[in-house]
């Protein structure tokens, strides 16, 4: 039976890319929301890419440094890391952006909204954080199979 501590140790990456992909979807929909707020929300997908930015600047960055652990800043690896991280993310963007038009204009989403706490929560939130796990997912997969793969020995 192992103990806890050789389980954190085995499955430390992951456990630190769901902290770290948590915070990166909190990043996500605080701007969001506060594009919205600035733009109305009949602009949430222009709210979603500028959104998007924020979340991708910020997951590259705690990607790099404190999940996958690749530390060098030599100019030729960020040439290979960058892009790729990059080009990843705008693959799942497109898929989150698809998935926004179908949640909220052809399901109507936009006519959902609730209040927590005296928040309310507009249907495109609500479709926002469902497309969430997905694009968590799949942007850990493209990560660790590609964007930080280690160099076998």
């Amino acid at each position: 039976m192992k103990t806890i501590k050789e389980l954190i140790l085995k499955y430390k990456e992951l456990i630190v890319y769901v902290i770290f992909g948590g915070l990166t979807t909190v990043v996500n929909l605080v701007v969001f929301t506060l594009s919205g707020m600035v733009l109305g929300d009949e602009r949430y997908l222009i709210s979603n890419i500028i959104a998007w930015f924020a979340a991708v600047i910020f997951a590259y960055i705690t990607n790099k440094l404190w999940v996958f652990e690749s530390k060098s800043w030599d100019i030729r690896v960020l040439l290979k890391e960058i892009p790729s991280f990059f080009a990843a993310r705008v693959l799942s963007f497109l898929i989150e952006e698809a998935g926004l038009f179908v949640f909220v204009d052809l399901l109507s989403f936009k006519d959902i909204s609730f209040k927590i706490l005296s928040f309310e929560l507009g249907g495109e939130l609500i479709a926002k954080a469902v497309l969430a796990v997905i694009v968590v997912v799949l942007n850990y997969v493209f990560s660790k199979l590609v964007i930080f793969r280690k160099k076998k020995s």
